[in-house]
């Protein structure tokens, strides 16, 4: 592949959106942002010559293992204040200058949120051809649909987690038909496997088999789902134990109800509450295996974090966890909306071997999930377009 012999093109590797709280250039480099630009920094490591240019409140420049990284303010206001207190976006045109001055010979876009800005990119390089990645943007409804197909025609392809998620999208007509569409992992996990006796110890996780929810308490990840598969296995597996991690929670009062309601899940499941992301590493070592009914995903954190660590999703078939597992290779896929089949999967998985389980799950991360893996499924797509 051309990409990744050393002959690598040069591409741009943009983020237009600006954020509204106003941080600082070096905010993004901590907490829950600490891995912004390590997949910018794959793709260089795999082959393509990368800078990264970013909408920010302030210049700077950074450097991400090895990554020019540009951080670009605009001059005055960069938006156009309407009565009402809406806000819309003034042309970004320092942006699209310091762009300009890297010649490059692709642009990544990151999002499919600002169709303006694309049309913008796109009037600014007509030569250069464009990549967006998606990052669980919703299909739009009514008048926006034709709003974002105005806005992506330009795009000469598109990055989802699955290749399935770019269907809406398409039905829509929002992104035509032939359109190339690739598949590319949103984001990674710098997690690592370790021992699970002393993960258990320091976080008092307990369980044969130990499941662990790391998800807010809301209707789309469905915990309910969750708690009747837990209730019904607790014959056949007497020490399971469920231990929720969560953050936003809509559906507490239910979920309380329905532990209080049940005998079998009174005395089986904890509800932790928030735990920091610099501290739920430990967690997951600590669990056999990770639970989430979510209808809808743009990716899965949870399930990659999960897996960095050799933990076993089981999880819905919906089409970024199919991605993400290895079409069920390394986990458990069950049908939206159906405890009965998550309390099969629990059951199912829980008489394999663990210690083999772990192993495949941490094979499978590095393979197919790894940053240094979305940088050879990135530097894919720049050489498909080029």
């Amino acid at each position: 592949m051309a990409l990744a012999d050393g002959s690598g093109r040069r591409v741009a590797f943009v983020g237009m959106y600006l954020d509204r709280v106003a941080r600082s250039p070096d905010a993004p480099f901590a907490g829950a942002w600490g891995n912004f630009g390590r997949a910018a920094a794959a793709a260089r490591r795999a082959g393509a010559r990368l800078t990264m240019v970013q909408a920010a409140w302030e210049d700077a420049e950074r450097e991400i293992e090895g990554v020019p990284c540009c951080f670009i303010r605009e001059r005055g206001d960069p938006f156009i204040r309407l009565p009402g207190g809406r806000a819309v976006r003034r042309r970004p045109q320092r942006l699209l200058e310091r762009v300009s001055a890297l010649a490059p010979e692709l642009i990544h876009l990151e999002g499919l949120l600002l169709p303006r800005e694309v049309r913008a990119l796109a009037a600014a390089f007509p030569r250069v051809p464009i990549l967006a990645q998606d990052h669980g943007t919703k299909c739009p409804q009514g008048w926006r649909r034709w709003w974002y197909r105005w806005g992506f025609a330009p795009l000469a392809g598109v990055a989802f987690t699955a290749r399935a998620q770019a269907q809406p999208f398409v039905a829509a007509g929002i992104l035509r038909p032939n359109l190339p569409i690739f598949e590319v992992m949103e984001i990674s996990s710098p997690f690592t496997p370790g021992d699970q006796t002393a993960a258990r110890s320091a976080t008092g996780l307990e369980g044969d088999p130990c499941l662990l929810w790391t998800g807010n308490l809301d209707a789309n990840k469905d915990p309910l789902t969750i708690l009747t598969a837990v209730g019904r296995v607790a014959s056949d597996l007497p020490g399971v134990r469920l231990h929720m991690c969560f953050r936003h929670a809509p559906l507490l009062d239910a979920v309380r109800m329905r532990i209080a309601a049940d005998p079998a899940l009174a005395s089986r499941v904890r509800l932790l509450g928030e735990v920091p992301y610099t501290e739920i590493e430990t967690y997951y070592r600590a669990a056999d295996f990770l639970v989430q009914a979510s209808h809808v995903e743009g990716s899965g954190g949870a399930l990659i974090d999960a897996l960095a660590c050799g933990t076993t999703p089981l999880v819905t078939d919906i089409p970024s966890f199919r991605r993400i597992t290895g079409d069920g290779a390394c986990g458990g896929l069950v049908p939206l909306d159906n405890a009965a089949a998550f309390a099969d999967a629990i059951r199912d998985w829980s008489r394999r071997d663990r210690p083999t389980l772990r192993r495949k799950a941490r094979e499978h991360f590095e393979r197919e999930l790894s940053f240094d893996a979305i940088g050879r499924q990135l530097c894919t797509a720049y050489d498909a377009l080029l």
